[in-house]
């Protein structure tokens, strides 16, 4: 079994699939312009990627290929109608890298809180403000304790986000389509509800929102003018799940208008390349901790995703099945 890896992947994941007997081609950092042409000429049965996109022009040249194997948990930078048409099965890692994002998550927060950032900043400008820093009320830091955290979207990351919230003494709110009182009980939270009307009341009661919800139809720009209007003057925003999902000139607005705070990971247009001259109009702002899609970057997120790709491939080698499988 071939495997081509488009995209950095641990050096035990590797080793993983060689132990299996698979014949891997290691070419992280092809790029998608690259990608086409090299899956015509090595003809693999799997793909392993992580954010290279996989587009139908690439899936048109990848005959023979079987499996596509995204190496974390969305699957949004592969068209996978156009896998389905050609009969490639796409599937993921689900839950591998939820302690990571959710470690991250409880970091912006933190920091939107405690102001770490700006607090760096002016003292390696060779300043102290103590006064400043150290203020309470309006502009100063509350303390988590306490706080009314609306979580939205309880899946694997959104379960550990709300485990570490609760260690830190917050009152927690669980929102999502699909949760059941039952659920939110059993996550020691408080039931949100499961509509639109229950999430922007959601937005109005809580100090804090973080969100973990996959980018879709459903959820394309949810979070707008609307919803930033019905939030708390002075709430902390977080996201860690997808750029699209924010309407984030709306953010801004209320950000300048409301003295929200926001804790970003992911960001509309922002570069697809690992390093790139970007523009970032949302990180100028004050109130703005911002970092740079980097929720899974963690040994242990990646090690754990090495293993689920390397337990996905040999499930295929040794039965034929194609576990993780989005699309059938």
């Amino acid at each position: 079994m071939k495997v081509l890896i488009a995209d950095k992947f641990e050096k035990a994941g590797i080793e993983g699939l060689t132990a299996l007997g698979c014949e891997v081609i290691n070419q992280p950092g092809i790029g998608t312009d690259k990608l086409g042409p090299a899956l015509a000429q090595v003809r693999p049965d799997v793909l392993v990627v992580r954010s290279t996109k996989v587009p139908a022009s690439v899936l048109g040249q990848s005959d023979g290929l079987k499996v596509i194997i995204r190496a974390g948990a969305g699957v949004d930078n592969i068209d996978v109608g156009a896998a389905s048409a050609k009969g490639v099965k796409v599937c993921n890692c689900p839950g591998m890298n939820a302690v990571a994002v959710a470690e991250l998550a409880m970091g912006l927060l933190l920091c939107c809180d405690r102001r770490i950032p700006e607090q760096t900043a002016v003292l390696r400008a060779g300043a102290w403000n103590k006064k400043e820093f150290s203020k309470t009320g309006s502009g100063g830091a509350r303390g988590l304790k306490g706080m009314t955290l609306g979580v939205v979207g309880v899946g694997a990351i959104g379960q550990e986000l709300i485990r570490r919230a609760v260690a830190f003494g917050m009152h927690v709110v669980a929102w999502s389509r699909s949760i059941t009182p039952q659920h939110a009980d059993a996550l020691g939270c408080e039931f949100g509800g499961v509509d639109t009307p229950a999430l922007m009341a959601l937005a109005a009661r809580a100090d804090a929102i973080s969100v973990h919800l996959p980018l879709g139809d459903t959820t394309r720009k949810l979070f707008g003018k609307a919803f930033f209007d019905a939030m708390k003057p002075g709430a902390y925003f977080i996201n860690t799940s997808r750029g699209g999902i924010v309407d984030e000139a709306a953010l801004r607005d209320a950000m300048k208008a409301k003295g929200l705070r926001a804790g970003l990971d992911v960001f509309e247009g922002q570069p697809a390349e690992a390093e790139a001259p970007w523009a970032c109009e949302t990180a100028l702002l004050p109130g703005a901790i911002c970092t740079h899609h980097c929720g899974a970057s963690t040994d242990q997120a990646q090690n754990a995703v090495a293993d689920e790709t390397v337990r996905i491939v040999k499930v295929l080698k040794e039965s034929g099945r194609v576990i993780n499988c989005v699309n059938g």
